[in-house]
């Protein structure tokens, strides 16, 4: 359970306003590196920006929830016109918390989106919030991440969420 994945999809851009209300979920908690941008990257992904200003629309409070620091963190988030939560200590509960105060929401209101078992998904599951899992831009490189992300293999979902146009859904 501590593992347990909401819904898997390739990339945040997937995430609809339509599943958001189906799950309940008025705020959204972002992971940045891996979700939103490549590692280290302090420009949003292509369709990022894009994705920000329709779940603005749709009435979606944002907050970035990430272990950087903040010069890493605050221009991202800037960029964005997000609040932000930096020095998080996933899969602590402390930047989840804090980016739950920050949207004036409750915990049965947000879910956390992110890319990584290990911090995301536990740190989500330790607080009784629903994850949404996006698979990682890109894998990084280091020795560390390399180790990690093979640690996570078994973890992994097996299927991706799918919204069809008649609104059928697969999972």
């Amino acid at each position: 359970m501590l593992f347990r994945i909401k819904v898997a999809l390739r990339s945040v851009c997937d995430i609809t306003p339509r599943l958001l209300k189906k799950m309940g979920v008025r705020g959204l908690l972002l992971d940045i590196d891996n979700t939103l941008t490549t590692h280290d990257n302090p420009v949003p992904a292509p369709g990022v920006e894009a994705w920000v200003a329709r779940m603005r629309e749709a009435g979606i409070a944002l907050c970035l929830v990430s272990n950087n620091h903040s010069p890493r963190v605050a221009p991202f988030a800037n960029r964005l016109g997000v609040d932000y939560v930096c020095e998080g200590k996933k899969p602590l509960s402390k930047g989840f918390r804090e980016g739950v105060q920050k949207m004036r929401l409750s915990r049965s209101e947000v879910a956390v989106v992110g890319d990584q078992i290990f911090t995301d998904v536990l740190g989500a599951n330790w607080l009784r919030i629903p994850c949404i899992f996006v698979f990682p831009m890109e894998m990084e490189k280091t020795k560390f991440f390399k180790f990690k992300r093979k640690m996570e293999i078994p973890f992994l979902p097996k299927k991706v969420y799918e919204e069809e146009k008649e609104g059928v859904e697969k999972i």
